[in-house]
């Protein structure tokens, strides 16, 4: 019975339990290693991204015989050009446009709530059927204002909690694109044999899976934004670069970002002109079917392999337990996990199979 595969998962669920249960417990000796854990992260986060979204370049030019070391100096020197243009010609419109809302702030709200209350006073002309659909609309508003204020003010919080500890992004993206082909053998070099094999396997798929996600995600975020600013330039909508860099953040967020990106665009064009709305929506349908017909099956591809109710059910719990970081995080970790289990039921199976052709 100890040999059974069910036996085997619920010792080690049990074990994992019990360590979780006592590791709580005695968490305060921890506490330390956990705040400078938390400290290194968000960098090493950072640095990982930027790593990801640069190791093609890198690879371009060190199979043109560029030595490691050069390699690395023109990206830092494309990286930090990349962030001057975008500063000095992104930088002006962007600030405008804040200023600009800022200023027109008091008056959107006034707008907003103009009418909310003229749809309110006037509610009981209206059929049945539709104020128990403006009803449920309002609480949907509500439910969805109350999570994304909550997603809002941790993401904010976070930014501000870790700004200070920027300075050690640059360290860790040179230490990756200068040692990161040592880390895979650090780990797999402690085993022998097909065990050896195993693990080597298992790391490269991570990091295929990793990669793709991360370099195909951002480059379908890019694309989305720059539709969506196209169209919103075509219809003159307020406030266009504000939202389209939000919506390149958001888009970031497979399934549900786009949603998320498409609120404030919406109260925005209702308030500038209540026609405008349905340019805004034709607009997001046509991006969102652009990205799903087009972009989408050519950049990811079936790489990753995760139903979009997965997807869905993955982010919100995610996005309870953890907040906006657990958000970004849940699809790229749930891919890894699903790559740890898929190795080591194959493994399994492989064992199984030798087994019984020496039987």
């Amino acid at each position: 019975m100890t040999k059974k595969l069910w036996f085997q998962a619920g010792v080690g669920i049990l074990l994992a339990l019990l360590i979780a249960k006592y590791f709580m417990e005695i968490k305060g000796v921890f506490s330390p290693l956990v705040i400078i854990a938390k400290t290194i992260f968000v960098p090493l986060l950072l640095g990982a991204v930027l790593f990801y979204v640069t190791e093609p370049f890198q690879r371009f030019l060190e199979k043109r015989k560029m030595p490691r070391w050069g390699s690395i100096l023109t990206i830092l020197i494309s990286v930090a050009a990349v962030i001057w243009l975008f500063i000095s010609i992104i930088g002006p419109p962007v600030m405008n446009e804040v200023n600009k809302f800022v200023k027109d702030a008091p008056s959107i709200t006034k707008d907003i709530t103009v009418q909310v209350e003229y749809i309110w006073q006037n509610r009981d002309s209206l059929p049945d059927q539709l104020n128990d659909m403006i009803d449920k609309a309002v609480n949907s508003i509500q439910s969805i204002a109350v999570v994304f204020g909550k997603l809002v003010v941790q993401f904010f919080q976070s930014v501000f909690q870790t700004a200070f500890t920027l300075i050690l992004v640059p360290f860790f993206f040179i230490y990756l694109l200068k040692d990161h082909e040592k880390f895979a053998p650090f780990i797999y070099n402690f085993f022998s044999g097909k065990r050896k094999v195993w693990i080597k396997k298992t790391l490269h798929d991570i990091n295929t899976v990793l990669r793709t996600y991360i370099q195909g995600q951002l480059l379908i975020s890019f694309l989305l934004a720059l539709i969506m600013f196209v169209g919103y330039l075509i219809i003159k909508l307020d406030y266009a670069l504000l939202l389209v860099i939000f919506a390149f953040f958001m888009n970031v967020i497979p399934f549900i970002g786009p949603w998320i990106a498409f609120a404030p665009a919406l109260i925005i064009a209702f308030i500038q002109d209540p026609q405008m709305v349905i340019w805004v929506s034709v607009i997001t349908l046509v991006a969102q079917q652009i990205d799903s017909n087009l972009i989408t099956p050519n950049v990811m591809g079936k790489t990753l392999d995760i139903h979009p109710l997965t997807v869905i059910t993955v982010i919100l719990a995610a996005g309870n337990i953890a907040g906006f970081l657990g958000i970004l995080l849940s699809i790229p970790a749930y891919a890894v996990g699903k790559v740890i289990v898929k190795n080591i039921y194959d493994r399994r199976k492989e064992i199984k199979f030798t087994a019984t052709k020496d039987v």
